[in-house]
This record gives structure tokens, C-alpha cells and sequence, in this order.
């Protein structure tokens, strides 16, 4: 019998990401610079709490994650309805482009980005049209013009993988702009809680602007990549209807309980915070001095670093250090001469400049 399915999903490739899992022979000693964690890891109260609610697994999560939500009403500052809970920011984005986007919406995406917007664009058969620039900033007005009527723009910001933040100004002139032309704006704001002393987030607006809508993750901020455990702010009107497709007990119940723990207490994300504001500044000072490794300067807590030396043979040799880079060739507007590292501890940050001063 020959199985048939949409052509979208016949000609659907997954995108390949950081992390260790996917690296040939990977162990526990290599230090991961490829995934954009906080450089503290987890907080003791998530393992506290999971140690301490283990025997919740025998029963079903709540499908609506509410003590979640309410925790982050009072953290966001918006109501309930504006709200959702996903499996990871990834689950979020899938679900929202099922419910919104079809082969006639046009779509507009800055790159190079992170690349699961173009992959889940591409599964509702979308036009899709791309705005290269690795300083948005500059091309403000440019990028405006090219806004599409009655479609939909996908910005990340800070920007990933080159830690450009754009200001609430630029943002809102986007925003703006597009609502005239009734074009949902979504906005990546999932290392938005990891840029040091920054007001530049618009998760706010979405009470004022019906066309904007805010992912967020929990994993970056707090940690808690395995756990999987994101949310998404919008229109009321937005929210029910992701609500509506969601799939049930999609977030477990002790990612709902880590989540409530770290929301209830941001010590752990400011403490990331001093962290990330010296160690960048120590990484972006040592590396941009040694030949072939220019750094793209950065809000965050990574670096895009364009480099003279292939990105493949770079990561295989940094592999024998057990340090593991992102290789950046396979980002959109990118080649084979990025690179992406992560801020991480003074000690392993310490070592990486290390092995990049031997690189020849």
C-alpha cells in the first residue's frame, strides 16, 4: 500500500542543533558551548522540587498547566487569557503556524535565524521571503518596506545566533507598521531574561497590539532544556485558539512544577545575569585578539564569531580539546566560516580561549 501524506511534509527536513546528543562518541567530559544555556545550570530548588514530587508522575498532568499560568500572570503583569503554556517554545511556534499560516499566507523572516521558523513556515506551504542582515538595526526601514500584507513576520530577539537586540522603538515601528497592513508579528523573546540590565522586551504590547505575539522559553533562562517548558503571550483572541489545538498533557507535571519554582523566584536568573555581563566581555576581549576570529558583538550569552578556518574541521579539532562549538553553516545567510559559542563559567570559558590560541 503507498502511504500518502501532504507534499510539505515529504519534502520536510529537520533542522540539526547544538548540544551533545547529536555528536558522534559524545561524552559527559566535553564542555557544550553549542547550547545557549545560563552559564549557572539548574537552580537546587528545581531539583528539590523534583526530588520531592517524583510520585506525580503516576498521574496526569493538568492539560492546562494553570498554577503555571497563574505564577505567570504576576510575572508577566498579563491576564490569564493572554497566556499559554507549551512543551518547550518549539511545540508553541509548530502549533502556531498550523493555526495561522496557509500556502497563501506571505511570511517574512530575518536570517540568519534560528532555523525551526523556516521549517515549521515550510509545513503550511507558505511564501516565504528572507531579509539577510546580520545588523537588523541598520535596515530598519528597509526591512519595513518589505512587510507583507495581511502575513506574518518572524523576528528573534536577541537575535539567534548573532546577539543583536533590537531597542522597544525599532520594534514597535514594526509593529506598528504591520498591524496596519494586518500582519501578526512574532517575536522570539526566549534570550530576552539573558541580556544584562535590558528594558527592550515588548511583551507588554500585546494588550495595546493585536497583531504581536511573544515566545518565550524557560529552558534558556533557568535551565531546564530536558524538561521542556516554554510559553507564548498574545491576543486573547490569539491564545484561545491555540488553546483549542493544543495537545493534552503536553507538558508534564514536573516541568510544571520546576517552572513555578523558578518563576517564583528570579534570584538564580540575576545571579546568570552578573555572569553573563563579565564573561562575555572576557570572551569577546581574548578572542577577537587572535588571528582569524573576528566576534559579532553580542547582547547576550553567546557569540557569533566569523573565522578564517572551516567551521566543520574547527569543531573536529576543538572536539579533541572536549570542547564542542556550534558549527553555524547550515544557519540561512551563514557558511562555513562561523561559528557560535556560549557564555559559560570563567573556568571553562578560560579553556576555550585556550584551545582557540592553538588553533593554526
Amino acid at each position: 500500500m503507498k502511504i500518502r501524506t501532504k507534499s510539505s511534509i515529504r519534502r520536510h527536513i529537520p533542522v540539526i542543533h547544538g548540544g551533545k546528543i547529536p555528536v558522534k562518541n559524545s561524552d559527559h567530559n566535553i564542555i557544550d558551548f553549542s547550547s545557549n544555556i545560563t552559564p549557572l545550570g539548574i537552580p537546587n530548588s528545581v531539583k528539590l522540587i523534583i526530588k520531592k514530587n517524583l510520585d506525580k508522575i503516576q498521574f496526569y498532568p493538568d492539560p492546562k498547566s494553570e498554577n503555571v499560568i497563574s505564577s505567570l500572570e504576576k510575572y508577566t503583569h498579563l491576564s490569564k487569557s493572554n497566556i499559554i503554556v507549551g512543551n518547550g517554545a518549539i511545540e508553541i511556534l509548530y502549533n502556531f503556524c498550523f493555526a495561522f499560516l496557509s500556502k497563501t499566507t506571505k511570511v517574512l523572516i530575518h536570517v540568519p535565524t534560528f532555523q525551526e521558523y523556516e521549517t515549521a513556515v515550510k509545513l503550511s506551504n507558505c511564501k516565504i521571503s528572507y531579509f539577510k542582515s546580520l545588523n537588523l538595526s541598520t535596515n530598519i526601514d528597509s526591512f519595513i518596506s518589505q512587510i507583507p500584507k495581511s502575513g506574518c513576520i518572524f523576528l528573534c530577539n536577541p537575535n539567534n545566533p548573532t546577539g543583536e537586540l533590537l531597542s522597544k522603538k525599532e520594534l514597535l515601528s514594526i509593529i506598528i507598521v504591520a498591524k496596519k497592513l494586518k500582519t501578526i508579528v512574532f517575536i522570539d523573546e526566549c534570550f530576552i531574561e539573558l541580556v544584562p540590565k535590558s528594558n527592550e522586551s515588548v511583551i507588554s504590547y500585546v494588550k495595546k497590539y493585536d497583531n504581536l505575539f511573544i515566545l518565550r522559553s524557560l529552558t534558556k533562562s533557568f535551565g531546564l532544556p530536558g524538561l521542556r517548558i516554554g510559553y507564548a503571550c498574545g491576543s486573547k483572541e490569539i491564545i484561545k485558539i491555540l488553546q483549542k489545538i493544543k495537545i493534552p498533557w503536553s507538558v508534564n507535571s514536573l516541568a510544571q512544577d520546576a517552572a513555578n519554582a523558578v518563576i517564583k523566584n528570579t534570584s538564580h536568573l540575576k545571579k546568570s545575569n552578573i555572569i553573563i555581563k563579565k564573561e562575555l566581555k572576557y570572551l569577546e576581549d581574548n578572542i577577537s585578539i587572535l588571528n582569524g576570529f573576528e566576534c559579532i558583538s553580542s547582547s547576550t550569552n553567546f557569540i557569533l564569531i566569523k573565522t578564517k578556518y572551516d567551521s566543520t574541521k574547527l569543531q573536529t579539532k576543538l572536539l579533541k580539546n572536549k570542547i564542542l562549538i556550534r558549527d553555524c553553516k547550515n544557519f540561512r545567510g551563514l557558511d562555513n566560516h562561523y561559528i557560535r559559542i556560549a557564555v559559560k563559567s570563567h573556568k571553562d570559558n578560560v579553556k576555550l580561549v585556550k584551545a582557540l590560541e592553538k588553533i593554526k
